[in-house]
Parts: C-alpha cells; structure tokens; sequence
C-alpha cells in the first residue's frame, strides 16, 4: 500500500531568516503510516494548487499567533508575534483543500487558524480575557497531562476514542472565541474553551488545541489521532 503523503505548514523563524519543523510532526505522521513532507511558504494560488497535487492530506501546525486582521479585529498589546506570509500561505492552502476534500488536522495555532479563516474569532490572550484556573498554558515537559477535555457524545474524537474525557497536554495563549459556522465542537476544557473542533461537511477537517506532536510516544490516544489523519488521507 502506497503511504499518503501529508503537507506540513513550515513553522517560521523571522530571527534566524529560516523556516523549520518539529521532528514531532514527521515522527507522529511516519509511526501512522505516512509521510510527512515539509511545504515551501508559497504564497500564489497556482503554486499551492500544484502543491497539494502531491499531498494526500495537510497538516496546519502551532507557531506564531493568528492575526486578528483575519476576524475583523485590532491587534491588542497582549497579542504576540504574527507572521503574515504565514497567515496568507495557510489561508490559500487550507481553503484549496478544503475544495479538494483532502484530509485536514491543525493543531493548536492550526485549529486557531482554521477557525479563523471559515469565519470565526479568537481571544487574543485567554489569561486577559478569559482568566481561569485551568491550565492552558503548561510548563515542560509537554507529553504529560496538563488537564482534562470532555468529548461530547457523538462527535467524531467521541466515536474515535470510545471515550467522553481524555486527558490532554495544553501550551497555547489564544484560542477559538466564536465558533466558525462550518465547524462544530468535538472537545471542552472545563472552563468552556473549545479543545478541538472538526467540519461536518467534509471526510476528515479536524482540529485540535493540544499538541499530540509532543506526546504520541507516551499516549495511545494521541497516536490514534494521527492514524485517523493518516487512514483519511489514504482516501484521498
């Protein structure tokens, strides 16, 4: 059997004029039987279409903050780095394979992106607008624990899983405000921060906030995640 080939969004070094990528990302695709191949920032539409020619699936990864331009809002101080190439890159590639029907995972900025993009909002900070006592924003090392997430009945991580809680790893500052209205939840922090999210319309567009990057060596569910990722873009 042939190994899909997944996209990977390049994680952007403005300090050191490189882009470069998480071994996490390509370890956790190869263990699930596929291949991971890190994507230039292209920016023009043709050269995103020739792109995914040769990607059964698309992985958008975490990194710099998702611009509030892209929902409508001002930048805030508490607002971090930003990396418009990025942001301009990842919105023609995402709506490209959304087009396509290729399987879709983000992860952390990923799904923050996603849900920005298909017309949702985000906190810009969640300790300024949103303060709770749960831990969204972990310390090292991050293959551990940081809270629980419940997985509504139903939903696709639900079914997956055979679960409604789980366990998650949790380093991230904003995070999805008002849903997209193609997007539905499919995992809850216990202060109500939506954890994960997929689109019903499509074969496999999913997101979620933690980072099964850092800990699919050690969880059985992380490892699950991405073997659905992998099997969906194998339909591809």
């Amino acid at each position: 059997m042939k190994k899909p080939i997944i996209g990977i969004v390049p994680l952007v070094d403005a300090g050191r004029d490189s882009l470069w990528m998480l071994p996490g990302y390509m370890d956790a695709i190869a263990q699930a039987g596929g291949l991971g191949v890190m994507l230039p920032l292209a920016e023009d539409g043709a050269d995103i279409r020739r792109l995914l020619e040769g990607c059964n699936g698309v992985l958008l990864t975490g990194g710099h903050d998702v611009s509030p331009a892209l929902y409508g809002q001002e930048i805030l101080p508490v607002c971090g780095e930003l990396c418009p190439a990025r942001d301009r890159m990842e919105g023609e590639l995402l709506r490209q394979a959304i087009d396509r029907d290729l399987a879709v995972l983000g992860i952390c900025r990923g799904m923050q992106f996603m849900n920005a993009v298909l017309g949702g909002t985000l906190y810009q900070d969640l300790p300024a607008q949103r303060p709770s006592d749960c831990d969204h924003h972990m310390a090292a090392p991050y293959d551990r624990e940081a809270h629980k997430v419940s997985l509504p009945r139903g939903t696709p991580l639900a079914e997956l899983l055979g679960k409604e809680e789980m366990g998650v790893n949790s380093c991230h500052h904003q995070a999805v405000r008002d849903l997209a209205p193609r997007l539905a939840p499919m995992a809850l922090a216990p202060d109500g921060v939506t954890e994960a999210v997929y689109m019903p319309e499509r074969r496999f567009v999913w997101g979620v906030q933690w980072h099964p990057e850092f800990s699919w060596r050690v969880d059985e569910r992380s490892r699950k995640i991405f073997a659905a990722f992998t099997a969906a873009s194998l339909c591809a």
